[in-house]
């Protein structure tokens, strides 16, 4: 991975494409007028603005945004995202392509904005943008020709990406068995797995300063929970083991199984009220040492019927990957607002209540220019398929790994989201757009490389 050869490198124009198609991808943030907000973000904010450790979050993208907000305003962050998947694509295509242009590139942005779910990920003030960040950073490690400097950048991004979110690590995971697969070499593998390394050695200090526990989700087997009971095989094994167990869940037999968001997240679900009616603080931490015992018992007792409903989700999520559930305004006002007024200049907290999501109004506003996303995936599903036919055949290993790293990538995230959490649209829409783009780059011609 020495230097790279000077056509290669770019240059202004290089960097002047990179910077502009920043702010094409994330166009919905000055649609709406101030950057997209979840009603995580305000946890993520308050992980700094408190400072506060979430009790089900890792200890990371609060930080990292920090970085860029300064208490001062969100834009600073939003553009670091758009910029960050700018270079990632720059880099794509010159991987692909042999070299980089620049009309390309934005070109390649510009579609990527007008046709795809991306913007609206990336314009989103979630861990959910180092989704795609964490994907392409691992497979250009893997598979792409670096200079150092941008083999150290990609390491920093995909590492701190995948801390950021649990769900990276069984894509990660998965990444790394494919080039282990694909190349049987030990650069390639140690490229990738160094990544990984890093993030759960980021995982386990952030959790053992802020949670006391060396570990890697120190209450994750509450979210399995809720997933399982919803799906019926853990709720089987509650009803089973009731009263003699003891566990504090057989109170609410009679209300299990329930869907797993209200199950997390309704203040009078049984994690979050007590029997007697008094609410639970932190019930989803309070829950998890019976959670993973309740796993357990589960996993041994009905194997088949936990593969199948992960199977299911897995599919489900597959097919899952719309924008709808990040759009709305109503569940900011609680978690986020608060967080902008007590942390920010009186200016942002105007901008933020003047923007179309915080009145309502962004669904509207940005309906159609949603109607393109689903043909442009399953086009570029049926067109990736086909470059990794045609890269086999033609022994492109470069091509194939990338393309077929993609397929695998959006795989595993269906897997770790909706088989581990729970079927959600943004979750997958996060990711699959790098499908119809990657396969569109590994298309254009190739370009030969001056000064090589």
């Amino acid at each position: 991975m020495g230097p790279l050869a000077p056509g290669r490198a770019g240059g202004p124009l290089a960097f002047l494409a990179i910077l502009l198609g920043a702010p094409l991808l994330i166009w919905p943030a000055f649609l709406n007028g101030y950057p997209l907000l979840f009603s995580d973000t305000g946890a993520f904010l308050h992980q700094t603005l408190g400072p506060l450790v979430i009790w089900d979050k890792p200890h990371v993208y609060g930080p990292l945004i920090h970085l860029f907000h300064l208490r001062q305003t969100l834009w600073g962050p939003v553009l670091a995202q758009g910029l960050m998947i700018s270079w990632l694509l720059w880099l794509a295509q010159r991987a692909l392509r042999g070299a980089a242009s620049p009309r390309a590139h934005l070109l390649a942005c510009a579609g990527t904005a007008l046709l795809t779910t991306a913007p609206f990920t990336v314009a989103l003030l979630m861990p959910d943008v180092f989704t795609p960040a964490v994907l392409l950073g691992l497979l250009l490690l893997a598979f792409a020709p670096l200079a150092r400097a941008e083999a150290i950048a990609l390491f920093a991004i995909a590492a701190l990406g995948i801390a950021a979110h649990l769900s990276h690590l069984p894509m990660a995971a998965a990444i790394v068995a494919l080039v282990l697969l694909l190349t049987r070499r030990p650069g390639p593998v140690l490229r990738t797995v160094a990544p990984l390394a890093a993030a759960i050695g980021i995982l386990l200090a952030t959790n053992i300063w802020g949670h006391g526990r060396a570990s890697l989700s120190p209450h994750g087997a509450t979210f399995l929970l809720a997933r399982l009971q919803a799906d019926g095989p853990a709720a089987a094994v509650i009803h089973e083991s009731c009263p003699q167990s003891g566990w504090y869940l057989c109170a609410f037999t009679d209300r299990l199984p329930m869907d797993s968001d209200e199950f997390l997240w309704v203040p009078d679900s049984p994690m979050n009220r007590a029997p007697d009616g008094s609410a639970r603080f932190l019930g989803g931490a309070l829950l998890s040492p019976e959670a993973g015992v309740i796993l357990a018992e589960t996993l041994r007792r009905r194997p088949m019927e936990v593969a199948r409903a992960m199977l299911g989700n897995t599919v489900a999520q597959l097919f899952m990957a719309t924008v709808g559930d990040t759009l709305g305004g109503d569940i900011l006002v609680v978690p986020v607002r608060p967080r902008i007024a007590e942390g920010f200049p009186a200016r942002e907290l105007a901008a933020y209540d003047a923007a179309l999501q915080s009145r309502g109004a962004l669904p509207a506003a940005a309906a159609p220019f949603l109607w393109p996303h689903v043909p442009v995936l399953v086009a570029g599903a049926a067109l990736a398929f086909w470059v990794c036919w045609r890269a086999a055949r033609a022994g492109e290993a470069r091509r194939l790994g990338l393309v077929l790293g993609v397929l695998i990538g959006v795989c595993a995230n269906a897997f770790a989201t909706g088989a581990l959490s729970g079927p959600h649209p943004r979750y997958e829409a996060r990711v699959l757009w790098l499908v119809p783009v990657i396969a569109g780059l590994a298309l254009l011609p190739r370009r030969p490389v001056r000064g090589a």
